[in-house]
């Protein structure tokens, strides 16, 4: 059957090349970035697509090696392989012509390689659906296919270059130019986001920085932007957790201070936030909070006198009956 005619066939009916072609193809036409932050050494990947849980077949990174988008008719190898073949030493570029030498369906393919050292390699094949193209910067390179317009992949590489802050935010900026050029010819449905360390710690779960999936959303950036700023505050909440376990109240008030600041309606960082001054004698201050709190959900109460025999509340018997009253 002739290419062409073939390529007709999916984009009318919308079937997957997977189903006619090879099963672990998906036709998923997306807009992405991989990118490095300089500073950090973290390396990040995010995509957005009209398509089902986009994240869990076009982004991959290791801590310490690289990251990898693989999108249009997407061929999933490219995440792992490139990964493993830029982790042998070889750059993004060689990796990236290794796996398309191999590659019956480069032509439809388009794929993105970053490495730790920020050089980056992208190909965008002769058959992707228009509107497609791809930009590369200092640590970055930006790709799109099946855009209303090409205009896309420009935008989202002059708001990454422009925006300021935390890779994630870089990252984001970026999204959302795509969004502003009106992005996808057939909307939107999924995005996700991965950032790794920019060296290895050995731990894998310490190695990802963060993976936030959006699966199903009518504004997945939207929905990716208060995920990411969660993540934020539940970071802070996190160490502040580490500085309580060390002993530390005035750095865990600090930490915990902050996380509110990000996620101020939930309940648990107002909690934590309110045991500490508990911990620091502050019982005035920490009162009207838990007061609150309490009247919301009474397992909060459970939860308080539990923490005195963990030893993370450290309160006497007597004091303990006087915050359960409250």
């Amino acid at each position: 059957m002739n290419k062409y005619f073939l390529l007709l066939v999916f984009f009318l009916s919308e079937l997957t090349y997977s189903q006619v072609y090879k099963k672990s193809e998906p036709f998923t036409h997306t807009y992405s970035i991989v990118a490095r932050d300089s500073v950090t050494g973290e390396m990040g990947v995010a995509v957005q697509s009209h398509w089902f849980s986009v994240g869990s077949i076009v982004t991959y990174g290791k801590a310490g090696v690289g990251v990898v988008a693989t999108q249009s008719l997407v061929n999933p190898s490219y995440g792992p392989k490139g990964l493993a073949l830029m982790s042998e030493g070889k750059s993004p570029q060689d990796a990236l012509n290794t796996l398309l030498a191999q590659d019956s369906g480069q032509m439809y393919r388009q794929v993105a390689f970053l490495n730790s050292k920020g050089e980056v390699a992208t190909h965008t094949g002769d058959l992707c659906i228009a509107e497609a193209g791809h930009k590369q910067g200092n640590n970055f390179s930006v790709q799109a296919n099946m855009m209303l317009k090409n205009t896309v992949w420009d935008a989202m590489a002059e708001a990454f270059e422009r925006a300021k802050g935390s890779l994630s935010e870089r990252i984001l900026a970026a999204m959302k130019a795509a969004e502003n050029e009106r992005g996808d010819i057939r909307g939107k449905q999924s995005a996700a986001i991965l950032i790794v360390k920019g060296e290895s710690t050995g731990n894998s779960w310490e190695d990802k920085v963060m993976d936030l999936r959006v699966e199903d959303h009518d504004n997945p950036i939207q929905e990716l932007e208060r995920l990411i700023q969660i993540h934020k505050a539940y970071d802070f909440m996190n160490k502040g957790d580490l500085a309580m376990e060390h002993g530390n109240s005035t750095e865990a008030e600090t930490l915990y201070m902050k996380a509110q600041n990000l996620f101020p309606e939930n309940l648990e960082m107002q909690y934590w936030y309110a045991i500490n001054l508990l911990n620091n004698k502050q019982f005035e201050k920490a009162k009207p909070i838990l007061k609150s709190i309490f009247k919301q959900n009474k397992d909060w109460k459970t939860l308080t006198s539990r923490l005195v025999v963990s030893k993370l509340l450290l309160v006497t018997n007597e004091e303990l009956q006087d915050i359960l009253k409250w």
